[in-house]
Formats: structure tokens, C-alpha cells, sequence
């Protein structure tokens, strides 16, 4: 990779501007928080702006091989402290556009200092009707696997972290109110069939609090390793999810059946949403390859 030229320079791109001499990046003047190596990605994104940057050059770049890091965790990290402080985003991008498999690409127009363009994102217009649907189908960045968008992670993760608000909402109000639970289990079950179905919530509700916890402060603190934990205790949280989908039904004589059928429908449901908004916020280090 060739070095950067730019030092010396100051490039504008909207209302940033990267002073690569003062190694500082400034928000309609006003200078931001950027660490280093988030900086020098940047740097070398915007010195190849236009082009795409591959994982592999920007290893060899920044991270030499004799250093020992765990270099997929510390690109994406500086990825998404870049796109923090540029306010940019992966499923909308008017900055940096992750290349799937591939690498990353500057699509915004860079400027000089005089405000003549130096480097810019490739012109659709000016090309082929083959090569303009490219670009534009290259705009959006897709899922790896799902093939689809990827939207905002502080969508997926907070949508991720409503779920588990409100099963703890079902946990906590089963316990309290369990002589509720008793009065329409034994009204359904009389007999050892109540107290086994009342036995049954108690049980799940006190095993679901700590685990709807941990999920939600995993996802609150966007601790990385969320999506392959999440994986591995699926099919335990698929089973306790399927055991209170059925809860519904237990309310038929107050909400009627077709309320209870489409609720308990939605909480089948719910699981497997769960583990899709987990693969969008957290995807495999491979995959972003």
C-alpha cells in the first residue's frame, strides 16, 4: 500500500475536515474526539477515497505482523468509532460503505483545503447502465448471510433489548401475582395438573429473570461476543420461550380466544426474531471480511 500523501494537507468532506498534519478531525470547526487508530483508518480511507480499502491492507497498514492483537475485533471497533464520530452508519451510509467480504470505501466527496476535489466517490452518472446499477446496488451494504439490509445497530440492539424488558414484565408479575396464576391454572387444571402448571411458572419465571438480565446488559453494554454466547444458549431460550407462548391461552376467559391465539402466535414467534436481530447487530468476524 503506498503511503499517504496527504500529509501536510487538510481534506473537507461535508461539514468535517481531517487535518492529517495535526493528526485532528474537526466538525464545522469545532475539533472531536478521534483515537489513533480509528484517526489513521480514516486517514487511509480518505487518501483512498473512492476506492476499496480491503481488511488485508489496512492489517498490513496498521497493524504490523508482528504485532499480537485480535485484529478483527480491533477493525470493526475503529470502524464504528469512525462512523460515531461522523454520525454515519452501516445501512445508511453517506461516509464509509462496508464493502461485504471485501473491505471499506469513502463514498462522500473529499476536499483540499482551496476546495478544489481531490478524491471522490465514483461518478454514477458518467457510467454504463451496467456499471451505474452496480453503484447504486453497492450503496446499500447487505447482510452476509440474511441477504438483506443492514440496519442501524442502535435499532437492532434496542429493539433486542424491548423483548427482554418485556419477558421480564411477564417474570416479575407472575410472581407477584402468583395466587392470580393458582386461581386460573386450578379453574383450567384442577387438582395436580394446577399445581404442576403453577410449579412450571415459577420455575421459568425465577430462571428467566437472571438470564433476561444478562441479555440486556450484554446488549446494553454491545458487549461483541453477544451474538456467539446468544447462539450457543438459543435453543434453551427458544424452549423457555415457547413454554410462555402458551400463557395467553391461560387469560381465555377474559380476552377470548382469538386474542389468545394471535398473542400466543406473536410469542412463537418472538425467539427466532431474537436470534435475527442478534446475527444484524453482531455479525461473525469472517463475515466481515
Amino acid at each position: 500500500m503506498a503511503e499517504p500523501q496527504n500529509h501536510g494537507r487538510i481534506a473537507r468532506f461535508g461539514i468535517f475536515e481531517l487535518d492529517f498534519r495535526a493528526g485532528e478531525l474537526r466538525k464545522s470547526g469545532a475539533k472531536l474526539r478521534l483515537q489513533e487508530q480509528p484517526f489513521q483508518v480514516l486517514a487511509l480511507l480518505l487518501e483512498r477515497a473512492g476506492d476499496v480499502v480491503t481488511r488485508e491492507e489496512l492489517r498490513q497498514k496498521l497493524w504490523p505482523s508482528d504485532t499480537f492483537v485480535d485484529f478483527d475485533h480491533s477493525l470493526n471497533t475503529a470502524i464504528n468509532k469512525v462512523r460515531e464520530a461522523l454520525g454515519d452508519s452501516a445501512s445508511s451510509p453517506r461516509f464509509v460503505e462496508t464493502m461485504a467480504r471485501r473491505g471499506y470505501r469513502f463514498i462522500a466527496p473529499v476536499q483540499g483545503a482551496t476546495g478544489t476535489e481531490l478524491v471522490g466517490a465514483p461518478n454514477v452518472a458518467a457510467s454504463g447502465s451496467k456499471q451505474s446499477t452496480e453503484a447504486v446496488s453497492s450503496a446499500v451494504a447487505l447482510h452476509p448471510e440474511l441477504e438483506v439490509p443492514i440496519p442501524h445497530r442502535g435499532l437492532t440492539r434496542g429493539l433486542f433489548a424491548l423483548i427482554q424488558v418485556m419477558y421480564l414484565i411477564f417474570y416479575i408479575s407472575a410472581l407477584f401475582r402468583w395466587h392470580a396464576v393458582w386461581d386460573i391454572a386450578d379453574s383450567v387444571f384442577p387438582g395436580w395438573g394446577a399445581i404442576a402448571l403453577l410449579a412450571a411458572v415459577l420455575v421459568t419465571a425465577g430462571v428467566g429473570i437472571p438470564l433476561r438480565c444478562y441479555l440486556l446488559s450484554a446488549v446494553g453494554f454491545d458487549y461483541q461476543r453477544l451474538g456467539e454466547k446468544f447462539g450457543r444458549m438459543f435453543p434453551f431460550v427458544l424452549a423457555l420461550d415457547q413454554l410462555w407462548a402458551v400463557a395467553p391461552f391461560l387469560l381465555i376467559e377474559k380476552i377470548g380466544l382469538g386474542a389468545a391465539f394471535a398473542a400466543s402466535a406473536g410469542l412463537l414467534y418472538l425467539p427466532f426474531s431474537e436470534r435475527t436481530l442478534i446475527r444484524m447487530a453482531y455479525l461473525k468476524p469472517q463475515n466481515l471480511r
